[in-house]
């Protein structure tokens, strides 16, 4: 995770996410030839949602392709519904860049305990 600032767009810190053994899954947002450069040069699983051309609809099977790995995206969105609707994280107050960077990495960790919740409650004592 690395924390920004607004002004900071997602595609400035794409490149720097990304360590080579990873399935990109991504929205519309990141349908962008510098991006799709990228992933083949690396050899990476690129499963970015394509976007229309300008003025034009989307076909068929790009439309089959970006539903099926919605299906997939759908996992990865999970950790931020919990911080939005299990922990009421919604607005951001900015304390600093690294007061908020690591408010987010704690609230993470939460959400990753809140999702393991029922096994850590059946597991014995040590």
């Amino acid at each position: 995770m690395i924390g920004t600032t607004a002004q900071d767009s997602d595609m400035s810190q794409f490149q720097a996410l990304l360590h080579g053994e990873e399935r990109v899954s991504a929205d519309r947002g990141y349908d962008y030839p510098s991006v799709d450069e990228h992933l083949q040069k690396q050899e990476e699983v690129d499963w970015v949602a394509r976007k229309a051309a300008p003025g034009k609809a989307l076909d068929a099977a790009k439309k089959g392709f970006n539903r099926a790995i919605a299906c997939i995206r759908v996992i990865a969105e999970h950790p931020f519904r919990i911080l939005k609707r299990q922990l009421g994280y919604t607005k951001v107050h900015y304390w600093g860049l690294v007061k908020n960077t690591g408010q987010m990495m704690l609230l993470f960790v939460l959400s990753n305990l809140y999702q393991v919740r029922r096994a850590l409650l059946i597991m014995p004592p040590a």
